[in-house]
C-alpha cells in the first residue's frame, strides 16, 4: 500500500545572480552538487528574484526621474518619489492606496503591493521588476532544463504576495508551464454523494507555498524541487489564475 507523499528539497549553492546568467544551468549543476539532481515529474520553483535579474529586469533610481503624479502620491505615502514613479510604470491601475501602502494591478493583470516592485535583495540603489512575461520566463527555463537534465520537469515562477483577509505573505505562481495551474473537482461527487459545484483548487499556488517553506527569505535558497506529486499536465501558464473581473465580487 503506498501512502500519499512528497517531497520538498531546497537547492543550495546558486549565488548570486546577474543579468545574462544561465538560470537553468545553475540549477541544474547546484542539484546535483548536492546529490539531488532534477529527475522527470519534478516542478522546479524558481524565485521570481533570480529570474527578474538574470532578465535585466532591474532599475536604479539614481535613473529615476519622478513625474508629478509621483511627487504628489509619494508625499501622501511619505514613499521615495522615485520609487512611487517605477510602481506608476508597472501599474495597469491603482487599486488601492492608504496608509503608506500602495496596491495595484500589474500589467500583467496580477494585484499586488508596489506592482511587485521589489528593493530586497538587490543593491541598495536599485529595484527588481517583475519579469516581462513571467509564463514565457517559465516555458523558457522548463526547455532549457529539459536540455540540461535530460528529463522533463514542469517550472513554477514563485513570488511572494499578501492576501486579502488574512495576515501574512505566501508564495503564489505568476509563471507556470508543464502543469495545469487549477485542478477542477466540479461535477464530481463527495463520499456521500453530493455533487462537488465551487471546488477548483489553485495546484500551482499550493506548489508555490509548499517550496516556500523550504526557500525562506534569508536561507538564500532561490530554487526547490517538489518531486512525487501527480499533477495534471497543462500548457495555458498562470493567466487561468486570474479571476475574471465579470466573475470578481471585490473589485
Amino acid at each position: 500500500m503506498s501512502v500519499p507523499r512528497y517531497e520538498v528539497i531546497g537547492v543550495e549553492g546558486i549565488g548570486e545572480v546577474r543579468p545574462g546568467d544561465d538560470v537553468a544551468g545553475l540549477i541544474v549543476d547546484a542539484a546535483a552538487q548536492q546529490r539531488t539532481p532534477l529527475a522527470t515529474g519534478d516542478v522546479v520553483v524558481i524565485s521570481q528574484k533570480i529570474v527578474s535579474k538574470s532578465e535585466g529586469r532591474l532599475v536604479r533610481l539614481t535613473d529615476v526621474t519622478p513625474s508629478p503624479a509621483a511627487l504628489s502620491m509619494a508625499a501622501h505615502l511619505d514613499r521615495d518619489p522615485r520609487l512611487v514613479e517605477v510602481i506608476l510604470r508597472e501599474s495597469r491601475r491603482i487599486v488601492r492606496m492608504d496608509r503608506g501602502i500602495l496596491i495595484s494591478e500589474t500589467h500583467h493583470g496580477w494585484v499586488c503591493a508596489n506592482a511587485g516592485v521589489d528593493q530586497s535583495n538587490v543593491d541598495r540603489e536599485a529595484v527588481a521588476l517583475l519579469p516581462e512575461d513571467p509564463d514565457r520566463s517559465a516555458r523558457m527555463l522548463r526547455e532549457r532544463l529539459r536540455e540540461r537534465a535530460g528529463g522533463d520537469v514542469a517550472v513554477i515562477v514563485a513570488d511572494t504576495f499578501g492576501r486579502p483577509w488574512r495576515e501574512g505573505l505566501t508564495n503564489i505562481a505568476i509563471g507556470v508551464s508543464g502543469i495545469a495551474p487549477l485542478q477542477s473537482y466540479l461535477g464530481q461527487r463527495d463520499p456521500a454523494g453530493r455533487e462537488l459545484q465551487a471546488t477548483i483548487l489553485a495546484v500551482a499556488d499550493e506548489v508555490a507555498g509548499a517550496a516556500e517553506l523550504v526557500m525562506g527569505k534569508l536561507a538564500r535558497i532561490p530554487v526547490a524541487l517538489v518531486r512525487g506529486l501527480d499533477l495534471p499536465a497543462g500548457e495555458h501558464g498562470s493567466k487561468p489564475l486570474l479571476r475574471d473581473p465579470a466573475r470578481d465580487l471585490f473589485r
